[in-house]
């Protein structure tokens, strides 16, 4: 009971710090197995795990099939049965069911920038649910008063902080810095990361100016589909709080591959 709880703890703590895991459940188990049904294991997407379900053969297959539910993100019950013409290659003579539960959030999203913009982008990502994590080199603006359920909040320059933030293409980056240099500098070091999502505040003007000056470094934004700017969708407002919005709905209309049409005009299928 003691290793399950500490499991279940461990899983809270992968859920706070946006980590995907696959949480396992023996559910049945039938002749001889090498545990019992509750026993329980947490698997991460890089095939780590914490406790076990057996060792062994029978481990390693579940750890496989928990691995792809994460990919896939969607879990479900698998059947491994330990006999000789069995799918297990094990001998044990029993079967043993398990269930994975996959706890993995759609994306997370990097603020670069801790101004007005900034909290208010942390806020929408707060309400909905989403992980984020903000850099900015000012104490003042980034710390963990101002930005209470960050994954991470960084203290260095934007652009230097893509490096230590851990983007991969499960991450939406957002940049919202103080001015158009740092903005072009952060626009640079992203695009030269796996991020899913760029999206890049300013005007048309000041975002055809980064984007030529990006150009003479053999990088074209325009060319990138993943670089959005001017970020955010045709919502109306221009106040803090409204561009937040417009930029997460955007985000979302992105990774779920929809138009941001009304709800009214879908036809029913």
């Amino acid at each position: 009971m003691k290793d399950n709880k500490n499991i279940i703890k461990l899983l809270a703590e992968a859920i706070d710090e946006g980590r995907g895991a696959a949480f396992v459940t023996v559910i049945s188990v039938d002749g001889s197995t090498p545990r019992e049904a509750g026993a329980k294991m947490l698997v991460y997407a890089d095939g780590s795990i914490e406790g076990t379900v057996g060792g062994g053969s029978i481990e390693a297959l579940t750890i496989k099939q928990a691995v792809q539910c994460l990919g896939k993100g969607e879990g479900g019950k698998f059947v491994f049965d330990l006999k000789p013409q069995g799918n297990t290659g094990m001998i044990c003579m029993g079967r043993m069911e398990v269930y994975i539960d996959v706890y993995k959030n759609p994306f997370k999203v990097l603020i670069l920038g801790a101004g007005h913009v900034g909290v208010k982008i942390a806020e929408a990502c707060r309400l909905a649910g989403y992980p984020y994590a903000v850099a900015d080199d000012r104490k003042e603006f980034a710390n963990a008063e101002r930005f209470p359920g960050a994954m991470a909040v960084i203290n260095e320059m934007p652009h230097k902080a893509v490096a230590s933030a851990g983007v991969d293409a499960e991450t939406c980056a957002v940049i919202v810095t103080r001015g158009h240099s740092l903005d072009k500098e952060c626009l640079e070091a992203v695009m030269r990361t796996p991020a899913a999502y760029i999206g890049m505040i300013g005007s048309r003007d000041k975002v055809g100016e980064i984007f030529r000056l990006l150009g003479k470094k053999k990088l074209y934004p325009l060319k990138d589909p993943r670089v959005h700017s001017p970020v955010g969708l045709n919502l109306g407002g221009k106040a803090p709080g409204e561009i937040a919005v417009s930029v997460l709905a955007e985000i979302m209309a992105v990774h779920y591959r929809r138009d941001a049409a009304h709800m009214r005009d879908l036809k029913k299928k």
